[in-house]
């Protein structure tokens, strides 16, 4: 149910039924043109469909062949969004790199991000001097759209077939605030990998939390913007961070020395979702650990966007799997949830606690399960995740579920299929949760047919 809508007791249900009982009895003996009576809930249910959010995602680095230098293409593409339905777009504005696409002293502005085309994966520089964001809130706010921006949070570089971006790879100094991987070879930083994607920063690192509240102060500036959405705010996976700074923070956590650090809380064969039946000694209270520094974290991050404006929505994009979230060191349930009940293996009594959907106005959830898994009550269906999604989080904010309908099956999967997938999930998202998003604009691009989709799914719904 959304903030603000009016619930009835079941005792005011019977009253109302009887009141019109009666009403009926009374006008039983006259001519049959009088006024007719309808339940006031229909067309309030109307509304509240109406009203929720339909939110359209739009990548920095994938849509940077159209946007990066042409503010009328951005006009076009927002205007085709509006057609089909969406009430709102999330701007990416600190790709993968950590460089930055809005007006900061913080942080280095992008100059170029690497977009697959037809003839292949290419460097598009950016060389325009106007404004990424305000570009966007210009088309938005001609259109009526509301505009979110969002940032990919604890990332420093990127490295890739193009080559290496990012602060990490500019600022030698600043491999410290890299994230330290625990691998077969043991705890290697991420900047002496050879593999290639986004370089982590460690969310334990005090310089690296000062760093992102300063950007995320100077982003609450935008004062037409709806509301700031952190993506990526959490470790780099489960082997992350295995630093001397971690370790003695966990240290002062279990109030003791280890001198058999990382052993005794994590070995790099242990993968989330498929844990062995004995775990290191430590490990249970090392996943609640990084919980901890996680919210944390998100406590003054949302003072950072708050003490600037306090109208700005401030929230969270999270995968859906919460099962196996774990692995990123992130409860984005409600403090409320004790997730030690159903998962005993590796949360702890205290690592409910630490969830941090209290914090957040608004939390979008990936329920990015394949387009012919659109139904069901599992995990990994799209309704399974809604579903979820709003027993966790408990009525502590917005919750606002939908598709990747890009990658995966989805890339893959017959046309009618994902045509159908696209419709269908509409349908389960405004249903079960308090609106619809959807994972990437440029998908929707690349096969005009996913807009049709995507219309028919939304005008659905609406005409209900």
């Amino acid at each position: 149910m959304m903030k603000g809508e009016m619930k009835i007791s079941p005792t005011g249900l019977i009253f109302i039924i009887c009141s019109v009982l009666i009403m009926w009895g009374m006008i039983g003996c006259q001519k049959n043109d009088g006024p007719s009576y309808e339940w006031e809930w229909d067309d309030e249910d109307t509304v509240q469909m109406e009203a929720k959010p339909r939110i359209l995602w739009i990548d920095a680095a994938a849509n940077f062949p159209d946007f990066a230098n042409d503010p009328d293409n951005i006009k076009r593409d927002l205007l085709r969004a509006k057609e089909a339905g969406f009430t709102a777009v999330v701007v990416d504005v600190r790709p993968t790199n950590g460089d930055v696409l809005f007006r900061t002293e913080t942080g280095d502005a992008v100059e170029w991000l690497g977009a697959w085309l037809p003839e292949g994966y290419t460097k598009i520089e950016r060389q325009a001097d106007w404004d990424y964001l305000d570009a966007f809130l210009d088309a938005g706010g001609d259109l009526g759209l509301e505009v979110y921006a969002s940032i990919n949070t604890f990332v420093g570089g990127n490295i890739n077939a193009l080559g290496s971006s990012g602060m990490l790879y500019r600022d030698p100094d600043k491999k410290e605030w890299a994230t330290d991987l625990l691998t077969e070879e043991g705890i290697v930083n991420t900047l002496d990998l050879s593999t290639t994607g986004a370089r982590f920063l460690n969310p334990a690192h005090p310089e690296v939390r000062e760093y992102l509240y300063d950007l995320l102060s100077d982003l609450a500036r935008y004062d037409r913007l709806k509301g700031i959405l952190l993506d990526r705010g959490r470790f780099n996976n489960l082997h992350s961070d295995f630093s001397d700074h971690t370790k003695e923070l966990f240290e002062e956590f279990i109030g003791k020395e280890l001198d058999d650090f990382p052993e005794s809380v994590m070995s790099p064969d242990i993968q989330a979702g498929a844990l062995p039946s004995e775990l290191p000694p430590h490990f249970k209270s090392w996943m609640e650990f990084r919980t901890g520094i996680i919210r944390d974290f998100m406590v003054e991050a949302r003072e950072s966007v708050k003490s600037v404006n306090t109208d700005l929505q401030f929230g969270v994009y999270v995968g859906g799997w919460y099962s196996t979230y774990y692995e990123v060191g992130v409860n984005w349930a409600s403090p409320e949830y004790d997730a030690s009940r159903k998962f005993p293996q590796w949360a702890t009594a205290g690592y409910g606690e630490n969830g941090y959907a209290d914090l957040m106005d608004i939390v979008l959830i990936g329920a990015y399960a394949a387009p012919d898994r659109i139904y069901g009550q599992s995990e990994w269906t799209v309704q399974g995740f809604c579903s979820q999604a709003m027993d966790l989080i408990r009525g502590e904010a917005v919750v606002i579920g939908g598709p990747d309908v890009g990658n995966g099956a989805w890339a893959t999967s017959p046309s009618q299929i994902i045509y159908d997938g696209i419709v269908n999930s509409v349908d389960v998202a405004m249903n079960l949760t308090d609106g619809y998003f959807l994972f990437d604009m440029i998908h929707l691009k690349q096969k005009p047919e996913k807009w049709e989709a995507v219309e028919e799914g939304i005008s659905a719904k609406l005409e209900e």
